[in-house]
C-alpha cells in the first residue's frame, strides 16, 4: 500500500496546493488543475453510492458520465462477464462468429423495432458516431455519389473525442484547437429553450433552426452532403435542452426531401431519456442511423453500436462491402455483457423507472429552483436533467467566466457527499449549468436525499462567492 500511496496525488489542506507523485499517478494529472483542485480516490461502490479511501460515502448523481445506469455491482451482469470470459474470451469478428453477437444484435433491433435491423458494435460512442458517418461514406461511394463529403451537426453540441468527432462537435474550444488538422463539419444552430435570440419564442426559434439546415444544405449544394447528426436530446453541450417535437419532424422533412441522410447520436440518450430511443417518439422523426453506448455497458464494458436499416447495409454488402473494423468489435465478452445489461434493464422496468423517477426529480428540482436565486431553468427528460446557473434570474445574466461556476458547484458537491460533474464548452458562452445523469435504479427516496444535499451544496456555494464579492440577484 505504501507504493500505491506514493502515486497518489495530495492536496495540502492549508494552501490547496497539489503535490504530484514523481511517477506513475491517476489519468486526471493530464486534465488542467486550475479549477479542478481535488479529486476522491473511490474505492467501492454498491447501488448508486461510492466509497473514498477516506471512508467518505457520495451519492452518484452522474452515473459516473451518464454510464453506471445499473449503479453499481450488479450480479446478474458481474456473473455474465465471468461465464463468458471462462467460455470464450476473444476471437476476431471479421473470421470468426460467435453467439453472444448474435443474441445482442437480436435482442436490441427487437426493442429498436423495424428500421433498425442492423447493429455495428463498437467500443464506445465517439468510435460509433465515427463509424456511423464511414457507413454513410461508403453507401454513397457505393452509389457512385463521390461528392457527398460534408456533414452538418448543430452548434453546440458534443459527439465525441476521436478527430473524426471533434469534428462534428460544435465547440469553439475545439475548433480553435484543431482546425486546422481536420474537416470540420458545417455547424448551425442548435435549437435552444432557455438562451433564446432576442425577440424570438420557442416556436419562432425552432422554425428558424429548422430553416438553417436546410439554408445550409442549399449553400453547400445537397449532392455534396453525406448527413445531419443531432443529439435528440442535449448532453453536457446543452444542459439536456429537449427539442421540440415539431423541430425534430421539421428537420427530418428537410432531410427526406433533399435526399440527406439523419443521424440520432444517442449515446447518452439511448436508455436513459425515458425510452429505449427517442427515435421512437414519433413516426415522423425517424432518423436513418441511430448510435448507442452508455446505456449498453452500464459501466461494466466498453461498448457502443450503430443501429441500421438491413436495406442498407445489405445492398452496401452487395456492392463495396463496409470494411472498417477496429479489434474489439463486438467482442464475446462485451457482448455477453451488454446482453445481460440490457435484459436487467428490461425486466427491472428501468427505462420507466426513468421516465417516472425523472419526472419527480424535474418536480423537486423545480421546487429548488423556486428558493435558489442562481437556477434560472429546470430542464431535461427521463433522468438526463439539468439545472442551469446563472447570477441574476430575470435577466438570465451569466456568472463572471472566470469563475468557472459549474465546476465550484462540483467541489461544493463533493463536500456534501454528492458527486456531480462539470465539463464548460465553448468558454461558457451559450450558459454554464449542472447536469444530473444519475444510475436508473435511484428511487424516489433517494431522489430527495439527492436533492438536500444539491440544496446544501447550492447554499454553500452562494456563501463562498458572496464572501468573494460577487453579486447574486
Amino acid at each position: 500500500m505504501a507504493q500505491l500511496a506514493s502515486s497518489l496525488v495530495s492536496v495540502d489542506p492549508s494552501t490547496g496546493l497539489i503535490h504530484r507523485p514523481s511517477h506513475g499517478g491517476p489519468q486526471d494529472l493530464f486534465y488542467r488543475r486550475r479549477y479542478s483542485t481535488w479529486f476522491p480516490t473511490i474505492v467501492r461502490g454498491e447501488g448508486i453510492y461510492l466509497w473514498d479511501d477516506r471512508g467518505n460515502r457520495y451519492l452518484d448523481a452522474i452515473a459516473g458520465a451518464a454510464v453506471s445506469s445499473l449503479g453499481q455491482g450488479n450480479r446478474r451482469v458481474a456473473d455474465a462477464m465471468s461465464k463468458q470470459a471462462q467460455e470464450l474470451t476473444y476471437t476476431y469478428v471479421r473470421y470468426a462468429r460467435h453467439f453472444p453477437n448474435l443474441k445482442l444484435s437480436e435482442r436490441i433491433s427487437s426493442l429498436a423495432g423495424p428500421g433498425y435491423e442492423r447493429c455495428l458494435f463498437i467500443s464506445g460512442g465517439s468510435e460509433a458516431n465515427d463509424m456511423a458517418v464511414k457507413l454513410l461514406r461508403q453507401r454513397a461511394v457505393a452509389r457512385g455519389e463521390m461528392a457527398r463529403t460534408r456533414m452538418i451537426s448543430l452548434n453546440p453540441s458534443f459527439h465525441g473525442n476521436t478527430l473524426g468527432t471533434i469534428a462534428l462537435t460544435g465547440d469553439d474550444d475545439q475548433t480553435a484547437l484543431y482546425s486546422d488538422m481536420v474537416q470540420f463539419s458545417s455547424k448551425i444552430p442548435a435549437p435552444m429553450t432557455y438562451r433564446l435570440p432576442e425577440g424570438k419564442t420557442v416556436e419562432q426559434h425552432t422554425l428558424d433552426c429548422v430553416r438553417a439546415l436546410e439554408a445550409c444544405i442549399d449553400q453547400l449544394g445537397a449532392e455534396t452532403v453525406l448527413g445531419f447528426i443531432i443529439e435528440p436530446i442535449g448532453g453536457n453541450a446543452t444542459g439536456a435542452t429537449v427539442p421540440t417535437l415539431d423541430y425534430l419532424r421539421g428537420i427530418r422533412e428537410v432531410c427526406t426531401r433533399k435526399g440527406i441522410a439523419l443521424i440520432y447520436d444517442e449515446v447518452m440518450t439511448g436508455i436513459r431519456g425515458g425510452a429505449f430511443l427517442q427515435a421512437q417518439q414519433d413516426v415522423l422523426i425517424k432518423p436513418d442511423l441511430v448510435v448507442l453506448a452508455k446505456g449498453l455497458g452500464a459501466g461494466f464494458t466498453p461498448i457502443g453500436c450503430v443501429l441500421a436499416p438491413a436495406a442498407m447495409v445489405d445492398d452496401i454488402a452487395d456492392l463495396t462491402g463496409f470494411n472498417p473494423s477496429h479489434t474489439y468489435n463486438a467482442n464475446p465478452i462485451s457482448c455477453a455483457t451488454a446482453l445481460a445489461v440490457v435484459n436487467e434493464t428490461i425486466e427491472q422496468d428501468l427505462i420507466g423507472n426513468s421516465a417516472r423517477t425523472g419526472a419527480y426529480f424535474k418536480e423537486r428540482l423545480g421546487e429548488l429552483a423556486e428558493r435558489c436565486p442562481i437556477i434560472g431553468e429546470v430542464r431535461g427528460k427521463g433522468l438526463m436533467v439539468a439545472i442551469e446557473l446563472v447570477a441574476d434570474k430575470p435577466t438570465k445574466s451569466q456568472f463572471p467566466s472566470d469563475l468557472h461556476i459549474a465546476d465550484q458547484l462540483r467541489l461544493a458537491g463533493l463536500a456534501n457527499g454528492i458527486i456531480l460533474y462539470a465539463r464548460r464548452q465553448s468558454g461558457g458562452a451559450y450558459g454554464e449549468w449542472s447536469m444530473f445523469t444519475p444510475p436508473l435504479i435511484i428511487t424516489p427516496e433517494q431522489v430527495d436525499e439527492l436533492v438536500e444535499r444539491l440544496e446544501r451544496s447550492l447554499n454553500d456555494l452562494m456563501d463562498k462567492i458572496r464572501s468573494a464579492g460577487v453579486k447574486i440577484g
